[in-house]
């Protein structure tokens, strides 16, 4: 891991960079997808990074978020931590409404199905989250009155409507 990488690893349990991750979140979804994932907001960094997009439980628009992930087998695991704030991100609200979604990985287009992670298989992902980015234990403990939620992104073949 380079020295960069470690730098930010540190400072994201800091409550500033998570303020700071929020402000920033619509400019590195749009960073992504325009350099294929090589760069977001903070630099070139060697963290695993994904688009999700879900479907608006509300407005039935497509909504699309930047998120660090965890590989599973084929799976990839993604942390609903709103960087600690008091409330659920909406995009987990909108994968338990609708688990059908969309990855993407650089260029690459994956349709998943989400599957909320409880109990020992929660326990055992988080660990795994938790060295990718230590962060997320001062997210849990600043969102003290909810648990953090983790999903499960299971890759699926095309159907022709994928619903």
């Amino acid at each position: 891991m380079s020295s960069y990488t470690a730098l930010l690893r540190r400072l994201g349990r800091r409550r500033w960079f998570a303020t700071l991750g929020r402000l920033l979140t619509p400019l590195d979804r749009r960073l992504y997808r325009l350099t294929g994932g090589r760069w977001s907001v903070i630099g070139r960094h060697e963290l695993p990074s994904l688009l999700l997009t879900t479907t608006g439980r509300k407005s039935g628009l497509p909504r699309t978020q930047p998120l660090l992930y965890a590989t599973d087998g084929d799976d990839y695991v993604v942390v609903g931590s709103n960087w600690g704030q008091a409330h659920h991100p909406a995009w987990s609200a909108n994968l338990l409404a609708q688990p059908a979604a969309r990855v993407t990985l650089g260029d690459r287009e994956i349709d998943v199905r989400a599957t909320l992670l409880t109990g020992a298989e929660r326990d055992r992902m988080w660990q795994g989250l938790q060295r990718i980015w230590p962060g997320y234990d001062a997210y849990a403990a600043r969102a003290e009155h909810r648990e953090i939620r983790l999903f499960r992104l299971s890759p699926r073949p095309w159907d022709g409507t994928n619903a």
